[in-house]
Parts: structure tokens; sequence; C-alpha cells
């Protein structure tokens, strides 16, 4: 079994540049954008082994998410004698990494919402997966999220050197970012990625000036799914779609009064919400009051093919969020050539531009959301065609899975020659 020191001094090749990506639960039904990234990666050349702490709970519907499954490791399932040998043994290979590991994840703990034995069961994990890694000669960790999986693998650079860098999509980071000692996780970091220029503006408000230059801009992408997809007609019904989880951040209690407002003006809207969620219930409730079952349909957790089958079906995309980092639906929407209507909100202005590839209104604002909504049912088809070919222009220049995962490609070469 490997020792918790320092890493070896291994020689690097990058014609077969090999790192590692960490996942709080992966796969999971609302992180196709991070397949997407770890095969295109691969596309390039780059050798991805992927850790996760635990399964998702959720069955997995995806075809592509199956084969993920079948791709990752679940520290919860290394075995709990094996998981105290590799703890121990990396205390005891180097007790003062130990001891300053240990030391950071108290001081995280008490300032952290999830408590102090939580963040102790983080070093247990950072334990675990820096022998996994090491095992396998991996030099560089990249995590999804400032949340915990940042935390652990922090603490696993506290307990080794080893070189980690994260991804930042908001909107939790931004929520608390001195709870998940954010600032910390940053100064650390080989380099951390933010999704939008929005989310690094708000990375930079949690650390030195001296730790800006490591905070870059990468995109999350699309693939050849979408960006090569025929161009498919807007249909002329009054249908729209909202896809996420169905939750407060999302905003779809306030989507479900602006339909009962629209209803009362006699026009025959139809929503269909892709998804599942802790709020599930509240929406039904909702909409049972006010009588909409017969213009309402709640989908449940579906596949990324019947996602798009959704989007495609459907006049618009509606998310009137009052929280995100930057959706990745809406970049699918654009793909499809579909307007949407959404919030000025996060990074979302850095795609959706208003009156040209669809409406943006003020984030709680049922008013104006009607009417955006009515302005939107109104318009003509043809007119709405000018608005999804504007928006997918938009989307194929920004967000092509290539060109952001070969800045990725080029920031894990940069972070490897460091490490």
């Amino acid at each position: 079994m490997a020792s918790g020191s320092s890493f070896p001094n291994l020689a690097t090749d990058y014609s077969k540049m090999q790192v590692a990506y960490f996942i709080n639960q992966y796969p999971k039904v609302s992180h196709s954008f991070i397949r997407r990234e770890i095969i295109e990666l691969e596309n390039q050349g780059v050798e991805v082994a992927r850790f996760s702490i635990r399964r998702d709970g959720i069955d997995i519907v995806d075809a592509g998410d199956r084969d993920e499954l079948a791709k990752t490791i679940y520290l919860a399932e290394v075995g709990k004698l094996r998981i105290l040998l590799m703890t121990l043994q990396t205390a005891i290979s180097s007790p003062l990494r130990w001891i300053q590991a240990l030391h950071c994840a108290i001081r995280m703990g008490l300032h952290s919402h999830m408590g102090l034995m939580k963040h102790v069961l983080y070093l247990v994990e950072a334990c675990v997966l820096l022998n996994l890694l090491k095992r396998r000669g991996i030099r560089h960790v990249h995590a999804h999220f400032g949340t915990n999986p940042a935390s652990v693998v922090l603490l696993a650079h506290k307990l080794s050197g080893l070189s980690y860098s994260f991804t930042v999509h908001g909107p939790e980071e931004f929520d608390k970012p001195e709870a998940l000692s954010l600032g910390e996780k940053i100064r650390h970091a080989g380099f951390v990625v933010a999704i939008s220029s929005f989310g690094r503006s708000q990375l930079f408000r949690w650390c030195d000036h001296e730790h800006w230059q490591k905070i870059k801009v990468v995109h999350c992408g699309l693939d050849a799914e979408f960006l090569q997809a025929p161009a498919m007609p807007v249909p002329d019904n009054q249908r729209l779609v909202c896809v996420g989880r169905l939750c407060e951040q999302k905003g779809q209690l306030l989507l479900i009064e602006a339909i009962r407002a629209l209803t009362l003006d006699l026009h025959q809207v139809e929503l269909v919400l892709a998804g599942d969620g802790p709020m599930r219930a509240d929406i039904e409730k909702l909409t049972a009051s006010y009588g909409l079952r017969d213009r309402v349909r709640i989908t449940g957790w579906i596949s990324g093919k019947q996602v798009l089958e959704e989007i495609a079906a459907s006049r618009a995309l509606v998310l009137p969020s009052f929280a995100e980092g930057l959706p990745v639906v809406l970049m699918e929407a654009c793909a499809l050539r579909r307007p949407v209507v959404t919030t000025y909100i996060a990074g979302i202005p850095e795609l959706v531009q208003h009156g040209k590839t669809g409406w943006l209104v003020p984030a709680g604002s049922a008013g104006q959301l009607v009417d955006a909504l009515r302005e939107l049912l109104e318009t003509a088809p043809e007119v709405l065609d000018s608005m999804g070919e504007q928006a997918y222009a938009r989307v194929a220049s920004q967000h092509d899975i290539r060109n952001e995962c070969a800045k990725l490609k080029n920031l894990f070469q940069s972070a490897l020659e460091g490490a």
C-alpha cells in the first residue's frame, strides 16, 4: 500500500497526461456537463481517472451515465478495514503533515455549517483518495464544485503536497464562501476554474489579489450532439418547457403563478417541468389549487435524450431562477435554436442577450415574467426561428467543448509542470 508521504518525483509524459477527477456524487442526472468534459479531455489525449465519494441514490437512466458508473471508483466502497488502514498508514508515515491536515480540518469545521465531525470525515476521505491516487501515479486531481470535494482535495494537498485544482459553479459557493473556507482552497490550488466572468469576480472577492491570476474562466461546453444537430424550426404551439431540479432557487413556483395569469388572459399555454426534486409536492399543490393540472406536466427524472426532445417540442425554454451559476440547460436550449426566457442574474447575461436570443427579466418579478411570456407567445414562429439562430451562433462561439477542454488541458499541463 502506498505511503502517506510526499508524492514521488515522477517523470511526466505529456503525450499521456494523467489527471484525476473528484466529485461528491458521479455520475448524476444533473452533471452531464462533467461527463462531456471528461470525455472530451480523453479525446484530446488526457487520461482521466474518475473518483467519487458515493453513488447517486437515484436510478441512472442515461446510457452515457451508466458507462461512467462502471469507470468510477467510489471511496465509500473501498471497505471499512482498508479505509482504517489507509488512514493509519498516512498518519504514521507522515505525522507532521497529518497534524497539519488535522488542524486544517478542525479549523474549517469550526467555521462551517457542516460541523467539525464532517470535516474529520473529509480528512479520512482525503487519506483514502491519496492512497488510490498514488497507486496509479496520479499527481494532479481536479474537483468539481468548491464545496466538500474541494475540501477533500485541499486536505489531500495538506497531507502530501498533491497538486489540485477545482471548478466553482455557484450559487452555493457564493452564498457561504467563508463557511466553505473558499479563500484557503483558492490559496493552495494550482488553479481555479470559474464558469463565467461573473463567477470569477465573486472568487476575486474571497482571495488576496496575488491569487487572482490563478482564477481562469473555462466555460461548460457542448459537444457535437448539440452543436452539429440539425436545425429544427420552432413549433407553432403554446408549449413552454422548464428544465431543472424542482427546488427553491429555480423559481418554479413563480412560474406557476405566471402560467395562471396567462390562462386568465385566455392563452392556451402548456408547461412541461422536466425534472424532480424536493419542491415537487409544493408545485403540485399550487398547480391543483389554481386548476392547472391539465396545463402543467411534471416529467420526473428523464434521460438527457428525453430532455432534448422536450426542448425541441417546445416554443421556448423558461428558467426563472433566483440564484444560479450559468445553467447548462440554457446552453442546450440555445444549441437547439430555441429562445429562452430567464433572469438577469449571475453569468446568464453573458450568454443570453435580451431581445436577440430571448428575454431577460428581473428575478422574482412575477409581473415582468408574465409580460415576457406573453410577448413570447404572441411572437410569430419565424421571428422566434431568427432568435434561435442567433442563440445558436452565440453558444457555438462561447461553449464549444473542444475549445474549453483545450484550455483545461493547458492548465493541467502547467499544474503538473509546477507540481
